[in-house]
Parts: C-alpha cells; structure tokens; sequence
C-alpha cells in the first residue's frame, strides 16, 4: 500500500445486542447490531474501573449520573440513546431480561384489545385462548412495511385500537348494567350520570380519586397500546422474511380453524371480535341517524291528538288519579327465588289490608323501554304511548307537541295537575311536556334529613310532604298526580325503614336509620348483598305507597302505580326480561270494571301468565278504557 494512502481505522469495538435494531446478526441476540459507534461520529469508548466507578478521561460525576462518556451534554435523543446502549453494554444479561418483558407484555395487550368486548356475565378464561383474525392482518401489514412507515403505521394503529377499547369496555359495562351496547352518539352524557351517582353512593372524594384514575388508565392505555403496537412492529421487522413465513403459517392455521369450527373448552378458536365490535358500532351510529328523522314523524302522529277536551278521560272525572312509578320495580322482584319470597309477602298484605279498607286492585305486566338504568326512558314512553328506548328519543318527544297521559288530564281544564320529584335536583323543563301545573323536587319539599344513598328522601316522607303540601288542601278541582318514588334506586343500601306517620316531622328522624344502615360500599359489588337489599327496597316503596294510600286515600282516589325498568343484571339475571309489574287500584268499583277485559290479575301481585303489553301501549289503552275518543294528528 503506498506510504500516502491512509491505513484503515481499526474496527468499532462490539457491544451487547442492541434488541431494537434490525438487519444484522449478533450471537446474543441475532438481528441486533454489532457495535454501538458509528464512523463518522465514533463515541469514545474508555477503561471502566468498576472498583470505583470511574472512567479514564471523563469525570467521575457523569458517569454516576448515568450518562454516556464522551458525549456531550445538551444532545437530547442522541444522548439518551448513548446512555442506554451503555446501560445493555454493562448489564446485557438485564437487557435481555428487559426485552424479552416488554415484548411479551406488548403481545399479551394487544391479544387481549383483539379479544374485546367478551360478556362480562359469563365470562371464562378459555375465552381468552382464543386467536383474533385481527393479529394476522397486523402483522402481515407491519411486516410488509419498511421501518419509517411501519413505526407511523404502528403507533397510529395502536392508538385505534386503544380507542376501540375504550368503547369495547364501555359496551360492556354498559351491557351489564343497561342491557345494551354503549352508543357513539347518544351515551357520552350518560357518564356525567354515572359519576354523579357514583358521588351520591360512594362519597364525593372516592368519586374524585376514581374518576382521575380512570383519566389515568385511559392516557395510559392509549400510551401503551401505541407503544405495544411498534415494539411488535419492529420485531416482525428485524427479518421480515421469516415474519412473512410465520405470518402465513399463521393465517392459514386461522382460515382452517375457522372453517373447520375448531373449539377449545367449548368456545371457537378463531374469532375476529375487534372488526365485529368496529362493524356493531358503525351500524349502531347509522341506525341512530336514521332513526331521528323517522321517529320524529312518528311523534307527530298521536291518535288523540286532536281530541277535544271534553272526550278525554271523562270516564274518571271528579277522581284524584295518581300516577307513582317506583325506581327498578321489575318482574325479579316478584318471581326471583331470592327476592320474591320477601316481595310477595309485602304485595299479598298490602292487597289484604287495602282490600280491609275498601279498595280492589288488578295488575298487569308492561314491558320497559329500559333495562338497569335511565328512568326517564320508562316514565316517557308510559306517558307518551311511544316506544323512547333512548336519549335522542326522549329529546325529540320531550320537545314535541304530542299528548303525554298527564297532559290529557290538563287539557281537560278538569283537574289541577302537580308532580312530586324528589330525584329531580336541578331545572326539569320536561314539565311543560308532561303538562304539570306545579313541580316539587328536592328542594321544595322540606326536607331535613340525611340522603340514604343516591335517593334524597324516603318515600314515606316524599308521600307525607305530598300529602301536606298538596293532596290533604281543599281545591276546586280534583288532582292529578305524578309521583317518582327513588328508595329502591340503587345501590339499595342503606335503605329506609318504615316509622309512625305522626313522627315523620321534617325528615329528621330518619337520621338513626340512616347510620345504622348498611354502606353502599359494602353491598355494590356484592352480588348476593345487592339482590337481598334490593328485595327489601321494593318491600319498602309498595309498604310505604299503599299505607299512604290506606291513611289518606278516599272514595275517589285512583292509584295506578309500576315499575320504571328492571334492576340490573347483577341483580335480576343475564337473561331476564324487561317486564315490569303494573297495578291500578280504586275503591270505586267503576274504575275497575273499565279494564275488566283487560284479563289482569286480581291484587297487587299478577300472575305470571297476566297478560304482558309493550310499555308505549298502556296511554291510549288507558285513555280508551276511560272513555276518550281518538282524534288524531300529525298523520
């Protein structure tokens, strides 16, 4: 070699594997590189006395702050990453340790996003050994990829996914609880709701604490699965053609398993839930829009719409009717072999000692809009003869002009109307809707008692303040009422118990009750605490509603009480129906000889053959029953 040529650098000193790299080979870990330093901008490498922890040429002070010798400060990206190769220099055995983790728990989250939504009612671990098509598809995607455009790929992938199970773990709860999927478009401000009666249950700060720790878990998800999703990303890469051999091995196993009908513990092997829960949701938000405009011309048609004032329920005129839904009073409550026992023995001396007092009953089932939740959904389709299974329903009808039940009775000019509110705690401009004159919420009925739970007051109270603010006052008109009782409300702890009627004062006396009642912490994850507590709410409701009825009902009093929707499915079962029982109680034996073709039972409690009607149907048989003539609108 001429003596001018210069001689060639000796070669880079070789380092531990680095596991991120790709294309090259390393004994340890093959595909990682070989050195760590680069040519062109070599990073001196120096003797380590390990003894004392310093390094010849550099200050002892950077290298226990852990950064790499030789570099200089100030270099950001390039810096950290000479700090780590330093780090899988010194402890390469840890490093290996620490790739392998991150690899297999990216892979483990990721399998796991694939698998959801999976009931959460039912569930069984074999569900979780099952293969998602989904995995295949990623990997074939991020292999064909090259590097730049696979890490974009990867970490924008891994942040869908992780959107997708954000609203997959919503679908669940929601499925548990409400006995439906999460909607896109409706359900957002259904969370407000929830954190506000997780606030009344558990206390504002364990509200706080579990709300940010949610906030924390859904950032962190987000972080992790687009982290997940390029580490994966970037081992498919390091040999995309072995990747490529596996990823077919793989999706011709998955086609053949599929086809086949391969199980595993009595659950298919192969499943492709991610792209099923994309497809549910995009249909769910399609059918949403598509359902506003059709059922805002179906609100516009009402059979008695047009009716004249005088051919509205005359049939009931001079009666004090009063409409009481109770909070969760399902068809479980009576025929559960948990809670029926107890509810059947309230129903069957309610009937006895009403009966006593001169009044006859006859029950029905209706079947709810609703499932576990959303009250108001039941109320306005009882009222309103329209099916409202949800909030963009509720919406459109609540602004309409069509007749709700309650309203038939103000539009007579015959009755003086008034609803008594005790959940309502902020502006309830559904009033106008339901065409009540007057509306007490739980402000306005002087109360001076403690909360049990969600529910502002007990229903023997909210029935007394009822009864001396509006029912027990001479009027010129009879009255037509609509009450919501809320004792039964979940978490059905601590429940109210019953006190002598003279006592009730302000509520005050309740307070022992209250403190020596159960938490709600102690019963709301307790399956079989929750089903006996709910037993003894709805014991509770129908005591306090038919005592109100013996002490202060007359002659012309008309009581048509029901439940709103069923309990939850932790407490009424994964495959109960919506049904909920319905009554109509009188003294005066006309009212019930109205819907004596009705076929429902006699009492309080219907049979279990009694005849079961959709919940939107029981206005216009109600307004037939009475006498009201159909005159109708809109179409």
């Amino acid at each position: 070699m001429p003596a001018s040529t210069p001689s060639p650098a000796p070669p880079a000193p070789t380092s531990p594997a680095d596991p991120d790299a790709e294309g090259t080979t390393d004994s340890a870990h093959p595909g990682t590189p070989a050195g760590s330093t680069s040519a062109e901008n070599p990073v001196p490498r120096h003797d380590v006395d390990d003894t004392v922890g310093t390094t010849t040429g550099e200050p002892a002070g950077r290298e226990a702050a852990g950064e790499a010798p030789g570099v200089p400060r100030g270099r950001g990206v390039a810096e950290r990453l000479a700090r780590l190769r330093t780090w899988r220099e010194r402890y390469p055995r840890a490093a290996r340790v620490v790739w392998w983790a991150t690899t297999v728990l990216s892979v483990v989250l990721l399998h796991l996003a694939l698998l959801l939504p999976v009931p959460l009612a039912g569930f069984e671990p074999g569900m979780l050994l099952r293969l998602p098509g989904e995995a295949v598809v990623v990997a074939a995607v991020l292999t064909a990829l090259p590097r730049r455009p696979r890490v974009v790929v990867a970490a924008l992938g891994g942040a869908g996914l992780a959107a997708l199970t954000v609203v997959n773990l919503l679908d669940m709860g929601f499925g548990s609880y409400l006995g439906r999927g999460f909607n896109l478009v409706l359900d957002w401000e259904l969370l407000e709701d929830a954190r506000s009666y997780l606030a009344d249950s558990l206390g504002g700060t364990t509200t706080a604490l579990l709300t940010a720790g949610v906030l924390v878990l859904v950032v962190a998800l987000f972080a992790g699965m687009a982290a997940a999703m390029v580490r994966v990303g970037t081992v498919l890469g390091r040999d995309a053609q072995k990747s490529t051999r596996v990823t077919l091995v793989a999706g011709t196993v998955w086609i053949t398993c599929s086809v086949l009908t391969v199980q595993l513990a009595g659950q298919p092997l192969t499943v492709h839930r991610a792209a099923g829960a994309l497809n549910a949701q995009t249909d769910r938000v399609r059918d949403t829009l598509r359902d506003e405009a059709a059922f805002g011309k179906e609100a516009r048609a009402d059979r008695f719409g047009n009716t004249p004032a005088a051919q509205l329920v005359p049939d009931l005129r001079g009666k004090d009717v009063v409409f009481t839904f109770i909070e969760s009073y399902g068809r479980s409550a009576i025929e559960d072999p948990v809670m029926a026992p107890g509810v059947d023995r309230t129903l069957a001396s309610s009937t006895a000692a009403l009966e006593k007092a001169g009044y006859r009953a006859k029950s029905g089932w209706l079947t709810s809009a609703t499932y576990g939740g959303s009250s108001w959904l039941g109320h306005s389709t009882t009222l309103s003869g329209l099916w409202i299974d949800n909030q963009q329903r509720y919406r459109t009808v609540m602004a309409s002009d069509h007749l709700s039940l309650t309203k038939a009775f103000r539009k007579t000019g015959a009755w003086d109307t008034v609803g008594v509110m005790p959940g309502v705690q902020k502006g309830w401009p559904e009033q106008k809707y339901y065409g009540l004159d007057k509306v007490y919420n739980a402000f306005q009925l002087g109360y001076q008692g403690p909360k049990f739970s969600w529910s502002t007051m007990p229903d023997q109270y909210a029935l007394e303040a009822y009864q001396r603010l509006v029912h027990g006052k001479q009027r010129d008109k009879p009255l037509m009422s609509e009450i919501i009782l809320t004792s039964s409300h979940q978490p059905w702890a601590p429940i109210p118990k019953m006190v002598d009627w003279d006592e009730l004062g302000d509520g005050s006396v309740f307070g022992p009750i209250e403190k020596a009642g159960r938490r709600a912490g102690d019963v709301i994850a307790d399956t079989t605490a929750s089903r006996e507590e709910y037993g003894k709410s709805i014991q509770y409701s129908v005591t306090a509603l038919t005592q109100w009825l013996e002490r202060y009902g007359t002659d012309d009093t008309v009581l048509v009480f029901l439940g709103d929707h069923q309990p939850i499915s932790r407490v009424s079962g994964t495959h109960a129906s919506r049904d909920v029982p319905i009554s109509i109680v009188a003294k005066d034996p006309k009212v019930l000889d109205r819907i004596a073709d009705w076929g429902w039972t006699d009492g309080l409690r219907p049979a279990h053959g009694a005849p079961v009607w959709k919940m939107s149907a029981f206005r216009d048989r109600f307004l037939l029953a009475y006498g009201s003539t159909p005159h109708p609108s809109g179409g």
